[in-house]
């Protein structure tokens, strides 16, 4: 009698155990499919915000575009840094005009900012090769004047022309300078790589990080050879461009600028030019094709920061406007 009275009291505990345990792994389950579902939802979520700051991209490089065509418009003799383009885009809000479902009292952060730099107010490392593996001397020269204002070694100017001669595409005649009439050699394994943004200098003997970044806000790589545009230059540039000239004196220059840029290049080198500092033919200018367009965007957890390169010309103006060449993002 004994033993009957306690066999229904070890039921019921084993009972309460068993519920016990059901409930657990009912409730790891269902939290399980909950985190799946936020899982998903948070990575479809991602997805969107992603694609929402490839179109704000989209359309800054547009306005951009646009801010040039009409620059180009307005100004066919000359690009100067008192212009429309040079203009800075500050922080600009955008939560208003982003589509999305709003929750009271929720924070949703979306900005844009940019701005548009000059590529031909810094050195086109593309001018120190001819093609072929030829070697321009007479850039060489204003590239080693470039360093020296820098306080970096001038003997990296011949090893980096060489790189940078090797790499260009094979060329027929006076083709060279235009990137649709070349003709790339078929790639060999091992062969010499082109050059296409400042931090492939690294490859070249001598060449640091620490002198890429000292470099970086003075030189650019374009798809063809370009004048440095006098207009916008900074002061280490444009006194590389003329012999014996000093920083201190561009700097003047540069002043002067500021009150009147220079409309034609004669204007400018009947204030530079002389006996002691001849000036290469072809290495200067008072207006630019090419520019870079910097974007920063900000979309609550997504972030997009790209640079764009356009390219403007006068055919180009006339014939539907500046093209993109190409977009990096970072």
């Amino acid at each position: 009698m004994r033993l009957r009275r306690q066999r229904p009291g070890r039921e019921r505990g084993v009972a309460v155990i068993t519920a016990l345990l059901l409930t657990t792994l009912a409730i790891s389950i269902v939290a399980s499919l909950f985190w799946q579902q936020q899982v998903q939802v948070r990575s479809m979520e991602n997805q969107r915000l992603h694609l929402q700051t490839k179109w704000i991209l989209r359309g800054a490089l547009d306005w951009a575009t646009l801010v040039l065509f009409q620059d180009g418009v307005d100004h066919r003799q000359y690009t100067s840094l008192d212009q429309v383009w040079a203009t800075p885009l500050a922080d600009t809000r955008l939560d208003q005009y982003v589509e999305r479902e709003r929750v009271e009292g929720e924070s949703f952060d979306a900005s844009l900012s940019g701005s548009i730099t000059d590529a031909c107010s810094r050195y086109n490392l593309r001018n120190l090769g001819l093609g072929k593996g030829q070697l321009s001397e007479s850039q060489i020269e204003i590239f080693e004047r470039l360093l020296r204002n820098l306080q970096l070694d001038t003997g990296l100017a011949r090893r980096i022309a060489t790189f940078v001669a090797a790499g260009l595409p094979v060329t027929a005649g006076e083709e060279n300078d235009d990137p649709a009439k070349q003709v790339q050699a078929t790639p060999v394994i091992g062969a010499p790589v082109k050059i296409l943004e400042v931090e492939d200098l690294l490859t070249v003997k001598g060449v640091t990080p620490a002198v890429v970044e000292r470099l970086r806000p003075f030189v650019t790589v374009l798809p063809q050879a370009t004048p440095v545009n006098v207009n916008t230059a900074p002061a280490e540039v444009l006194a590389a461009l003329v012999p014996n000239m000093s920083v201190s004196e561009a700097n003047t220059l540069i002043v002067r600028r500021k009150q009147a840029a220079w409309r034609e290049t004669t204007y400018f080198a009947e204030q530079v030019h002389s006996e002691s500092r001849p000036l290469t033919e072809g290495s200067y200018a008072v207006k630019s094709d090419w520019f870079l367009v910097d974007t920063r965007i900000r979309l609550d957890r997504a972030a997009l920061d790209a640079q764009a390169l356009i390219h403007r010309s006068s055919a180009l103006v006339a014939g539907g406007g500046p093209k993109v060449v190409w977009i990096r993002q970072y």
